[in-house]
């Protein structure tokens, strides 16, 4: 690590309360992993939202808020309450002049979910069958511009797994906010059924997918090849299914450019972010 550098520090929201998952493993190992390939000192903390009703400060450089099992339809909970208080307050935080070191924020499925209604950009809404697998995204005009993506095909490949999808945008709400939906999931010309908003960039320091960019193919791989795992799939979702997804997880152009692209390049962004406002 180069000393030089100054340290990153990340929370990391929870939302998986206490129901093992691979999610929190993928982000964790995309930190760890940045931090070695840049020799950039990197601290991340955890924060169990949905449990504990943990919520970080705004003294962190970035936030990365996660998937979860569950429905997203608002309950009216404490940690709700508690979460949207934290959203708020990092968006009028960086709507501020005033603070120039601006705090980014990545949010994922389950958190994309709930930040979709908390700020009325669309409706949720449960689905007719599970998504579950990997699946080609569209990304929209705003989507061909959106640096995140670069270097991702169109369609590109991401993994699924939701109950639930964000459909109807408010595009009136949209534009007020300045944010832009830059993909819609797969074409589905036999199905006459609205296609889902898959990303949105909310701001120019907030970032939402409802799809799993922090997938790590080579690690889904080993944990949907164990037997029990295997067997669990091919009962819900059929061997066609499981077979298809495992080809697309061993494909470098599909989920494992995907992987190697989304969130490094946040991570990127947020370093750049960081040391300009050293500098400054």
């Amino acid at each position: 690590m180069n000393p030089d550098k100054p340290a990153l520090r990340i929370a990391i929201l929870d939302m998986y309360a206490g129901v093992a998952n691979e999610g929190m493993r993928c982000i964790k190992q995309h930190i760890e992993d940045f931090s070695v390939k840049e020799k950039l000192p990197v601290q991340y903390q955890v924060f169990d939202v949905r449990q504990r009703q943990e919520v970080p400060d705004l003294s962190y450089d970035a936030y990365f808020s996660t998937g979860g099992p569950g429905s997203p339809i608002l309950e009216g909970t404490p940690w709700e309450r508690r979460y949207f208080k934290f959203l708020d307050q990092l968006w009028d935080y960086n709507a501020s002049r005033r603070n120039t070191n601006k705090k980014y924020l990545f949010i994922i499925c389950h958190s994309f979910q709930l930040a979709c209604q908390h700020w009325q950009v669309g409706y949720v809404g449960k689905r007719r069958s599970t998504s579950f697998g990997t699946f080609p995204v569209h990304p929209t005009r705003a989507g061909h511009k959106e640096p995140l993506f670069k270097g991702l095909e169109d369609p590109f490949w991401v993994v699924d797994s939701r109950d639930y999808q964000v459909v109807q945008p408010n595009h009136q709400v949209l534009e007020r906010m300045g944010s832009k939906i830059l993909c819609l999931e797969k074409i589905r010309p036999h199905v006459n059924l609205e296609r889902a908003v898959m990303a949105i960039r909310f701001s120019k320091e907030i970032f939402g997918t409802q799809f799993h960019p922090e997938a790590d193919a080579e690690g889904m791989l080993r944990h949907f090849m164990k037997e029990d795992k295997k067997a669990n799939i091919i009962k819900n979702h059929g061997e066609e299914k499981y077979q298809a997804m495992i080809d697309h997880l061993n494909d470098p152009d599909k989920i494992m450019l995907t992987g190697a692209t989304i969130i490094p390049t946040f991570l990127e962004t947020v370093a750049k972010s960081l040391l300009t406002s050293q500098q400054a």
